[in-house]
């Protein structure tokens, strides 16, 4: 049935001469899936056209070596399997807005009851107060879904994990990304060295640029949120300037991409159901597309979640769009606007609002208005940084002399 589905989607979106090929193709290539044990909500959902109503989808960038050859260092020694990279990706209702959430590795979180062993198949115990980036090899890609259901308040029904030459894959199918370098990036450690400028980086390159932490900001983790979410908005910009999300071939390419590079929930086997997602964002305003780090604070050993944190699990559980504050903006250490040869787009401000024209006083018979207006936008405070696909920011460069 799953085949015959994507036959038909493939006739309606690609024309019938490439339909038996692609389906034969997209089957051979995808990796085995993992089951959430939330697929229930998303009965009803159509396989043809943007998809219906929201989305919430984690995505999950493991360290592991295995199966990834000895560039990033001997697969037999460096055994770790920890989510280093933990983001959630909220398409809104009316897909009018998105925001992209990124969790530190070294945030400190609750485990919640009913994760398994990826290893023994066994139920493990609940934790507390443990970092989230250890969480996928504790309870495996289930897990870290119900941790960070738990965290923000919201179900998450889909969820892929990639590893390193996965990211360099996808960065290739969709032709490279085009990054603003405001300082050099030098950083032995994954052997990135970029020039002031801008750089078109696909494969490898991208995902080193993405990897490292020692040559940009401050050479923390967040730092490295920060020059993720450079590459991720140039990436927004790109697709929507290229047509992809209304291209079946280029949307088909990155379907394959992601079946081949990425181990992805039951709920994405289906390749009609990954464009119906891309579709989603077709129309979405880059101004509507938020890139947020996850409001952390350093404690002794890694960083806890501030108050601030609720404001953006409210927007979430609400489907509410955001606005950053513009003192984050300016507080904000790990990128910079200033390269000459890009002109930045500044955030859209707030309009002011207009005096009020007293009201006439309403007929004693008439009912008196007593629900206040729904929220329109969450503004975030000037903790909670970030940037929207709009802007065109710069990484800020570190050099070696500077580590």
């Amino acid at each position: 049935m799953k085949a015959l589905a994507s036959v038909v989607a493939v006739v309606l979106t690609s024309g019938a001469a490439v339909a038996a090929y692609a389906a034969f193709d997209l089957a051979a290539t995808a990796k085995p899936t993992v089951t959430l044990g939330n697929e229930d909500v998303l009965e009803g959902v159509p396989d043809v056209g943007a998809i219906e109503g929201g989305v919430n989808l984690l995505v999950i960038g493991s360290d592991s070596r295995a199966g990834q050859g000895t560039g990033f260092g001997d697969p037999d020694e460096e055994t770790a399997v920890l989510n280093d990279v933990t983001m959630l990706m909220h398409i809104s209702e009316d897909h009018s807005h998105v925001e992209v959430i990124s969790f530190p590795r070294d945030m400190f979180v609750d485990v919640p009851a009913g994760c398994t062993d990826p290893e023994s198949g066994e139920e493990v115990w609940e934790q507390y107060d443990v970092k989230i980036n250890s969480v996928l090899s504790y309870g495996g890609v289930p897990c870290v879904v119900k941790t960070v259901e738990q965290l923000t308040g919201v179900t998450i029904p889909f969820a892929g994990v990639v590893q390193f030459m996965g990211v360099a894959g996808l960065s290739e199918a969709v032709g490279g990304v085009e990054v603003c370098v405001a300082e050099p990036i030098e950083d032995e450690y994954t052997g990135m060295f970029l020039d002031a400028g801008n750089h078109t980086l696909a494969g490898i390159d991208a995902l080193q640029f993405l990897r490292t932490r020692h040559g940009v900001g401050d050479g923390s983790d967040l730092g490295r949120i920060s020059n993720q979410q450079v590459f991720l908005s140039a990436l927004a910009r790109k697709l929507q300037s290229d047509g992809t999300y209304t291209d079946p071939v280029k949307l088909y390419g990155i379907a394959k991409a992601a079946l081949a590079n990425m181990q992805l929930s039951d709920s994405l086997t289906d390749p009609t159901r990954m464009v119906s997602i891309a579709k989603a964002l077709k129309d979405t305003d880059l101004s509507k597309i938020a890139f947020i780090q996850y409001p952390t604070g350093y404690v002794d050993a890694g960083v806890a979640p501030t108050e601030s944190a609720e404001l953006v699990n409210l927007a979430l559980q609400n489907d509410t769009p955001v606005s950053f504050d513009p003192a984050a903006a300016e507080d904000a250490t790990f990128t910079s606007s200033g390269d000459p040869n890009t002109t930045p787009t500044e955030e859209p401000v707030a309009e002011t609002p207009t005096e009020e024209t007293p009201a006439e006083e309403p007929a004693t018979d008439a009912p008196a208005e007593t629900t206040a207006p729904e929220p329109t936008q969450q503004a975030l405070p000037s903790d909670v940084t970030g940037q929207t696909a709009a802007e065109t920011r710069c990484s800020a460069g570190r050099t070696l002399a500077d580590q």
